[in-house]
């Protein structure tokens, strides 16, 4: 069956993966598709927003970044 010659070739895969000295995870990420995904992007940007306007500290820093790297090549 077409079936078995598949799972054959995914574990196949995955051992050498393993080999390689990898080993699978599984990760939960939020659904993009869900009617209130961007809303709930749009809140969390504003949130973030607010939070760096109102971090001096932060923004010094992010600048001092910014011209410690305007003179590096590609």
């Amino acid at each position: 069956m077409a079936t078995t010659h598949i799972n054959q070739r995914v574990q196949k895969h995955r051992d050498a993966l393993r080999m390689a000295g990898l080993r699978p995870v599984q990760i939960w990420v939020p659904d993009t598709r869900r009617p209130d995904f961007a809303q709930g992007c749009r809140r969390q940007c504003l949130l973030v927003a607010q939070a760096d306007g109102a971090d001096t500290a932060m923004q010094q820093l992010m600048d001092e970044a910014l011209a410690d790297v305007d003179d590096w090549t590609e």
